[in-house]
């Protein structure tokens, strides 16, 4: 989905730590090497848990590409960067789900909604859920209530696990960790905990975070800026294909038999493919998050 060029976005927004402030290098192993998924990860709620950070599963040795030419992020200020930049594309996503769940955050009964705070790192970060590396992937941390993206995920996106190169698929994955921050306000993230595997808790949680997403989806081309512009462009065929490739590529049987070779649902933890396409498919389709009642959906593969 291509932001409208004239439309101001709020760099602020985004906390910029590639420069080595505020972030830590060194990170935490995280799975094997050889190009094997860090699928342990995906969900780590409690006291207990070594981390509880929620994420979309990335691979360990990540490429460090330059797609920022070095710019500073405070220079993503309008839909133009936007449109020209990754690290500009997430601040622009993340205005427009800002400027969406202020008022769609009503239709859950949050109230005193408070937008989540969001951190662009390289490598390595630290976090209120514990020291994280850039091979967990893009993830939310309930402790702090951010959002944690490593910019250079999106290239892994498209050629480790097949999604295409369209905004949307990178625009998606922001959404849906901005959706665990709902979880963490209406309580529901804590349904992670709940049994295992592919009707456990846990894949509940992904799936939902995926529903509200395609929510903010069907809405993202009316989310205006503060001069009443809006972010973006309507969607088009094109987009919704991009986003839909992007939920294809983070299921887990999509992971599993990348790196294993076979499918494994008792060692589900975000859902299948088809799954996670379906929740995305019945948000955008809807627009109201009430829609995404994963916990009481007696058939997670059709809506």
């Amino acid at each position: 989905m291509s932001f409208n060029d004239g439309s101001r976005l709020d760099p602020s927004r985004v906390e910029d730590t590639r420069s080595g402030g505020g972030g830590s290098r060194a990170g935490m192993a995280i799975g094997g090497g050889g190009g094997i998924i860090a699928l342990i990860l995906a969900i780590i709620f409690g006291p207990q848990a070594v981390s509880g950070m929620v994420n979309t599963p990335a691979e360990q040795e990540v490429t460090q590409v330059q797609s920022t030419d070095g710019a500073a992020i405070d220079s993503c200020t309008s839909g133009s960067a936007a449109n020209q930049r990754d690290d500009c594309r997430i601040v622009g996503t993340l205005n427009s789900l800002d400027s969406y769940w202020v008022n769609g955050a009503t239709d859950l009964r949050i109230e005193g909604f408070k937008a989540p705070g969001a951190r662009i790192f390289a490598n390595g970060t630290n976090t209120a859920c514990g020291q994280a590396s850039s091979a967990m992937g893009p993830f939310y941390c309930p402790g702090d209530s951010k959002i944690y993206i490593d910019p250079t995920f999106f290239n892994e996106l498209v050629r480790n696990y097949g999604a295409d190169t369209g905004a949307l698929a990178q625009e998606y994955v922001v959404a849906h960790e901005y959706g665990h921050h709902i979880q963490n306000l209406t309580g529901a993230i804590q349904n992670s905990q709940v049994g295992s595997g592919s009707q456990g808790g846990s894949v509940r949680v992904e799936l939902q975070a995926d529903c509200y997403a395609g929510v903010w989806a069907n809405h993202a081309s009316s989310t205006t800026d503060k001069d009443g512009k809006r972010f973006m462009q309507p969607l088009s065929d094109a987009d919704i294909k991009s986003a839909l490739s992007a939920a294809a590529a983070v299921g887990d049987d999509h992971i599993q038999k990348k790196s294993t070779g076979y499918v494994n649902p008792e060692g589900w933890t975000h859902g299948s493919s088809s799954q996670r396409q379906a929740w995305f498919t019945t948000g955008y389709r809807s627009g109201d998050p009430g829609v995404c009642d994963t916990f009481s959906a007696q058939d997670l593969d059709h809506p």
